[in-house]
């Protein structure tokens, strides 16, 4: 064993958790074997973990972004990213040699443990044959898992997550308690019941989606346009089409499937019936594409029920309304003109500037946000790390005191995490330097010859967001921290 004199990072990614030869443990293992081997210290804060990612885009892998940041510190604290293998770190070479060419400036080796690289320039050589290999490796597998995909569905076999009223046995999908839920829904909306009362409906009677979400329009339109429902397998070949609601997008096959119905024929061709009366009867009224920043207060306006925001709509005379309201989640409406909305705005900052009192928005959203439910994500995303540093020493792989550090590491984010859900108020400040900002903002939302971007712009600038009370039709201001 050599003393550490040099300091490294470990970025350990799986993207399958079947591939045991790859497990986060493994790959955790051997780097630490060769750190104390090639003398590196390995801070437990400097370890990255990104599960079941693909290592096809860096878009997704929040970990490895965070280890790029940490290596690109001003202080530049590691020498060298350690890895299982090449594949681990990017199997995109063009990101690969990005990546690998920016931390080369700064001082820092990309080292891939069990593929080690000759001297010289061959040496680099070899690096490039590599990735080239995985990419191509990558590109290989994509194409025989669609073909294998696509051979399975004309055979009849399940491709994907059970929908909600089945579940999966014996690769076979087989009606579960909640199929009663799915014939309820085919038969009220044959029966005239609108999707946004079907989902308020479920959603009061405790249903909830596979996720765990309450039901909402899209959830229940979902459902009607899945054709596993009558004993089919549907398949889209580029594996995208189905989930992004296409659903007569040529991409799309539908196969003869092996499992027990759960709507009969009939019902379900009363539903289509209905589905294509509705769209062809509303279509005139269909929501079309906003450009960015359309509308003055585009991403301002929040619901005070939920914290939605509230969103345009396309009547005759442009109004706001609550998201999740219009999806059938929040029971609150918070129905506003934008003309009305845009008033009492600057209505709200004249008194600001009057009184020089600006509230400044607190560290979290309020609980109701939906940005909470990127915090409960990253909570669960902890507590399945720290159930695998448990099964790490359990199994062996880890000692007692690594055991020890990295669930008092956990916990901690744990920690920082929930408290993010529980929000101090947001206190009162009185800041002359706020003034400059929101007269010029208040300036231009009241000139009718600005266009609405550039209006939006300022706003932005330096509101966080503008709660709407719809029981007392008032508004607070949520200032950005200058």
């Amino acid at each position: 064993m050599i003393s550490p004199d040099k300091t490294a990072a470990a970025y350990i990614r799986v993207s399958d958790e079947r591939q045991d030869e790859y497990s986060p443990d493994s790959q955790l293992k051997r780097i630490r074997e060769y750190c104390k081997e090639n003398g590196y210290e390995l801070p437990q804060e400097y370890i990255f973990y990104d599960d079941g990612i693909s290592g096809k885009s860096v878009k997704r892998r929040d970990q490895f972004r965070e280890l790029i940041a940490l290596a690109k510190d001003k202080d530049h604290p590691i020498d060298a990213i350690l890895v299982w293998k090449f594949s681990r770190f990017a199997r995109n070479q063009e990101e690969s040699i990005v990546y690998k060419s920016l931390l080369q400036k700064i001082g820092v080796t990309v080292v891939s443990i069990s593929e080690p690289l000759p001297d010289g320039p061959f040496g680099s050589l070899v690096e490039r044959i590599i990735e080239w290999m995985d990419e191509y490796y990558l590109i290989r597998l994509s194409g025989e898992v669609k073909r294998g995909m696509l051979e399975k569905a004309s055979r009849g076999q399940p491709v994907c997550a059970p929908a909600f009223g089945y579940d999966l046995k014996d690769d076979m999908y087989t009606p579960n308690d909640q199929a009663p839920i799915v014939r309820d829904v085919f038969e009220s909306f044959v029966s005239g019941e609108g999707i946004r009362k079907i989902a308020r409906r479920l959603g009061d009677a405790g249903v909830r989606t596979r996720f765990g979400n309450l039901p909402d329009n899209r959830w229940v339109e979902y459902m009607l346009n899945n054709p596993t429902y009558i004993g089919k397998i549907r398949w889209s070949t580029d594996g995208r089409t189905a989930s992004a609601r296409r659903y007569d997008d040529p991409n799309i096959v539908i196969f003869d499937g092996k499992h027990e119905p759960i709507v009969s024929k009939e019902l379900w061709d009363s539903a289509q019936a209905l589905l294509t009366e509705r769209k062809t009867k509303y279509a005139k009224y269909a929501r079309k594409e906003q450009a960015p920043s359309s509308f003055p207060l585009r991403s301002l306006f929040r619901c005070s029920a939920c914290g939605a925001t509230l969103i345009q709509s396309t009547a005759k005379n442009p109004g706001l309304q609550c998201h999740n309201y219009s999806r059938g989640i929040c029971d609150t409406s918070h129905s506003i003109t934008q003309k009305k909305a845009e008033a009492a705005l600057a209505e709200a900052l004249e008194d600001s500037l009057r009184t020089l009192s600006f509230y400044v928005t607190p560290t979290a959203e309020i609980v109701s946000s939906p940005g909470n439910v990127e915090i409960e994500r990253n909570i669960a995303a902890e507590k399945r790390r720290l159930q695998r540093a448990k099964d790490a020493y359990q199994n062996g792989v880890d000692t007692l005191e690594e055991y020890a550090e990295n669930k008092k590491r956990i916990t901690q984010r744990i920690r920082d995490l929930e408290s993010q859900l529980n929000p101090e108020p947001p206190a009162p400040v009185s800041l002359e330097k706020y003034v400059a900002r929101v007269k010029n903002a208040l300036k231009l939302l009241k000139d009718p010859s600005v266009k609405p971007d550039a209006k939006n712009k300022a706003l932005l600038e330096i509101l966080e967001k503008v709660i709407f009370r719809a029981n007392t039709r008032t508004i607070d201001l949520y200032f950005r921290p200058l």
